[in-house]
């Protein structure tokens, strides 16, 4: 079997896995977040952190609970990483610099899992468990909610109440994200990962030098970083390390695990909307985007370029022979349309043209199905502007989902989509300007450029995955890195949450003949032109500068 063939049908394999779970999974969320019913484990939750599960709360109430609960967990992770060295089970790793633990607080607790350090040499046992791991868990948890929120929004009318954060963020872990987890650790130790959470083990010489592993509780971070689309490693190699990741099928499965959950979002959004069709509408925007460009990044990595290449395959630099050029670009594509950022190859390896479309699918803004949550109001913000564009060319006022889109939502969705390039292009721009933080590229040129391009887009759109070719750990980088990280999440949801607030007091607009039909084909078709026209527009300077300039000079 060829190379080719083979990458295929892992991606056939990988869809067929994902249709089975759409609809049980989809369903089964939009219940957790349509009960009113409590489980006993969560009741003792709510009276320990003191909060009323059945106080429903309008959106600005929704937003102080969103930012509290994730300014503590900022907090909370900075100071365990600031007095590891006194901690059990720390390895004998010293406390982790003021710099880089606001850096990788900011990262887990955004959601991002930008890591600046190497973990197997930085974390002991009790910050990757007790505190990464936790964040991983809550992180995302919290972007679900917030999706939730606004689907609320949609579905109910004459109210500004979106629920509440509380409940919402515990149903999350507890109902979600928890049982999940447990069922995928099990199959990841079961087919090689490591969980323990032995010390460092002397094993062999390398390189005219001793050879050194610690274990940790691997299989089980290795669920949730996949599931709750987090990104962050155990080890400096990530997914590409053979504790996390050893065998072919843990790959697939790894991939499964990170689009699975996004991809079902959809099928929520249709139950609690009313309207399963519009779910399908939003799902077929994602899997279109998706595909493509899966099989672009195959066509470039596996194009031949000189002997070398073709008597490879392919394009084999930085990726793992036991997973080969098929399934390393189903993995980058797909950790890169989500806010994933977890990594089986070194994306700064890839062809200029495929490192250009890792980059290309964070800046479309993680909607592809993007991140757990953060993907579902990502792609129902550009369905606002698409309805727009279309009622600008019929001359008629937009309604999606019988609510119209009026001048306060659009400038709701005009901030949305603006914010996250504005960090991108500011922050390169003042990277590049700047003396000092030139010096961390390893390259010179337009793959310089791409290094420093790229830690932005991922750290502005909360993906994590890094081009592995640029020193981050710098005081520049870890300080403007962990800002455009708070900005990047936190600002959008600011957002989210008013436009939320603002549908729900709607009184719905009956369906009339002129009514566009969002659950078309004809709508899908619209708003995957809309979302791939307005990124080009905002991103193509910068793209040629970098990966384009370097794939056509290849």
């Amino acid at each position: 079997m060829g190379p080719v063939l083979a990458g295929v049908l892992q991606l056939l394999a990988l869809i067929g896995a994902l249709a089975l779970a759409h609809i049980p999974l989809g369903t089964w969320m939009a219940k957790v977040y349509s009960s009113d019913q409590h489980w006993r484990v969560e009741k003792w939750i709510y009276k320990s952190i003191g909060a009323d599960p059945d106080t429903e709360m309008r959106w600005p109430a929704y937003m102080r609970g969103v930012l509290a609960f994730s300014a503590v967990g900022v907090l909370f992770l900075y100071l365990l990483q600031r007095i590891q060295g006194v901690l059990p089970l720390s390895l004998g790793f010293r406390a982790i610099d003021a710099d880089q633990a606001f850096n990788t607080a900011a990262s887990f607790v955004t959601n991002t899992n930008w890591q600046s350090y190497y973990g197997e040499q930085a974390m002991g046992h009790v910050v990757q468990t007790a505190g990464l791991a936790v964040q991983n868990f809550v992180s995302a948890a919290v972007g679900i909610a917030v999706a939730v929120a606004l689907v609320r929004g949609f579905a109910r009318s004459r109210t500004g109440e979106l629920g509440n954060f509380w409940a919402d963020m515990v149903r999350g872990v507890t109902r979600i994200l928890l049982p999940l987890s447990v069922v995928a650790a099990i199959v990841l130790v079961a087919c090689g990962a490591i969980q323990n959470f032995s010390g460092i083990h002397e094993v062999g010489q390398f390189m005219g030098g001793n050879q050194q592993w610690n274990g940790g509780a691997v299989a089980s971070q290795e669920a949730i970083k996949e599931i709750g689309t987090n990104g962050g490693g155990y080890f400096n190699a990530n997914s590409a390390h053979p504790f996390e990741n050893p065998t072919p099928f843990t790959n697939l499965f790894e991939i499964f695990l990170l689009l699975v959950i996004p991809f079902a979002l959809t099928r929520t959004f249709g139950v609690m909307v009313g309207s399963v069709k519009q779910g399908y509408a939003i799902l077929a925007t994602m899997v279109t985007i998706w595909v493509g460009f899966v099989a672009l990044m195959m066509w470039t990595e596996f194009a031949h370029h000189g002997p070398a290449l073709q008597a490879a395959g392919g394009a084999l630099e930085g990726k793992e022979v036991r997973f080969g050029v098929g399934s390393s670009s189903i993995f980058a594509v797909s950790t890169t349309l989500t806010s994933t950022g977890a990594v089986d190859s070194f994306h700064s390896s890839f062809t200029g043209l495929g490192g250009g479309i890792t980059m290309l699918g964070m800046m479309l803004g993680e909607i592809a199905p993007g991140g757990t949550g953060s993907g579902l109001y990502g792609m129902l913000f550009m369905a606002i502007i698409a309805v727009f564009i279309a009622g600008l060319m019929v001359g008629r006022t937009p309604e999606y989902l019988g609510k119209k889109i009026g001048t306060r939502e659009i400038k709701l969705a005009a901030c949305y989509i603006l914010i996250t390039p504005a960090l991108v292009l500011v922050f390169t721009a003042a990277a590049m300007a700047l003396p000092t933080p030139g010096n961390s590229m390893t390259n010179s040129g337009a793959h310089g450029f791409s290094e420093i391009l790229y830690a932005y887009t991922s750290a502005s759109n909360n993906n994590g995955s890094a081009f592995a070719g640029l020193n981050a750990d710098t005081q520049w980088f870890n300080s403007t890195l962990g800002l455009a990280m708070i900005l990047g999440r936190f600002l959008p949801m600011v957002f989210v949450l008013a436009l939320a607030g603002s549908l729900g007091e709607q009184k719905p607009v009956p369906v009339t003949a002129g009514t566009l039909r969002t659950e078309k084909p004809l709508f899908t078709g619209l708003l995957v032109g809309a979302i791939l026209i307005i990124t080009g527009l905002t991103y193509f300077p910068a793209l040629a500068l970098g990966p384009l300039a370097e794939g056509l000079a290849s």
